[in-house]
């Protein structure tokens, strides 16, 4: 396997220029309604790469998948953390930790729902920030070789490149992106692609440039894809500083003008999205707040693939503001509004497929 990968990445690199040409967005993959409406369940990223299954992290029981797929949910984000998947970069993956993230797929999938696997390393690997020795391009291309190969043309598994990145600056991120794109594509794999921008991939501050070097909405048009199939990951909190850490919502209308805002960049440059992440405390301001983002992305659904709700997992605690988790058999006051916008479940269109076919 490590041969090969090596030989398929530096083919992936030396083809460059050849890959830099991108074809117009094919109209059979506009969706008529949003495609993919479900959870983050979160606990596989927990600790530190040295974290001991069942002590210091955790991949979803078969209890909370089922009680998600339960309520109409067809998709479910994976959070997991690079370092226990790849210990050494540019090296195998542990075997061990990959068959435990099969595991968490194939559970997901039996009950009906599809996957977006996520790194949920925030441009980072250890303190290294990506870009940065050793967590170099050809690093992170590496690492998206290899485990694109494990799922590659698997169906419901999309890939989504990264957990928000924040501090590295736009075009940096974009070199980095590609390059894992071109290898997850070299590789043979044609699953769909999420692809975040940098600062935290907010929709609110989409256009800002708060790094240097260009904001998302001008320097991620650069993202280059030889087979077209990539949306774009937003997320975005109702908190006035859109991080999702306080229990208020004073920040619902800056949030909804920032997916306005975004919906009508998507429509603009023939791209689509998917939002990774949002989330509400459940009180009654919050939750008119978050049936406003279901509307702008139900209203706006020839550019919006769907959504991603965070969050919930075996371990989040009861006092978790955001958390959807149920606790004592009962559902918490958020899942009212977030399954009245799930609807109800049906096969997925073909417009909405996760590998793109080939040919």
């Amino acid at each position: 396997m490590t041969g090969l990968v090596t030989r398929l990445l530096r083919r992936s690199l030396a083809a460059t220029v050849l890959l830099a040409f991108t074809t117009q967005a094919d109209a059979s993959f506009a969706a008529s309604q949003l495609c993919y409406r479900g959870i983050n369940l979160s606990g596989a990223e927990y600790g530190d790469r040295t974290g001991v299954l069942g002590t210091n992290y955790t991949y979803p029981s078969q209890d909370t998948v089922r009680y998600f797929a339960g309520k109409g949910m067809n998709v479910v984000r994976l959070p997991f953390r690079w370092e226990r998947l790849q210990p050494v970069l540019g090296q195998s993956l542990d075997d061990g930790e990959l068959q435990r993230l099969k595991d968490a797929v194939g559970l997901i999938q039996k009950h009906g729902m599809a996957v977006v696997l996520d790194p949920h390393n925030f441009g980072y690997y250890d303190k290294d920030q990506l870009t940065q020795a050793p967590a170099t391009d050809l690093a992170f291309g590496d690492f998206w070789a290899r485990l694109a190969v494990e799922f590659a043309n698997q169906k419901g598994v999309i890939f989504g490149l990264m957990n928000e990145p924040h501090d590295i600056k736009a075009p940096d991120w974009l070199e980095a992106a590609n390059t894992a794109i071109r290898s997850i594509r070299t590789v043979g794999a044609r699953n769909l692609i999420l692809v975040p921008g940098t600062n935290w991939t907010g929709a609110s501050s989409w256009a800002a440039d708060k790094l240097g070097g260009g904001a998302n909405d001008t320097v991620m048009l650069g993202v280059k894809d030889p087979l077209d199939f990539y949306a774009f990951e937003f997320h975005q909190y109702l908190d006035a500083d859109s991080s999702g850490t306080h229990p208020v919502c004073d920040g619902s209308d800056q949030a909804k003008q920032g997916l306005t805002d975004v919906t009508a960049w998507l429509r603009k440059n023939g791209k689509r999205g998917f939002l990774g992440e949002f989330g509400v405390p459940g009180t009654e301001p919050c939750l008119d707040g978050l049936k406003q983002v279901f509307d702008v992305m139900a209203g706006n659904s020839d550019v919006w693939l769907g959504w991603t709700y965070w969050a919930a997992g075996d371990w989040w605690p009861p006092q978790e503001p955001l958390n959807v988790q149920p606790h004592g058999g009962k559902d918490r006051p958020q899942m009212t509004v977030v399954t009245a916008a799930v609807g109800k479940k049906a096969p997925l269109a073909p417009a909405c497929a996760s590998v793109k076919p080939a040919g």
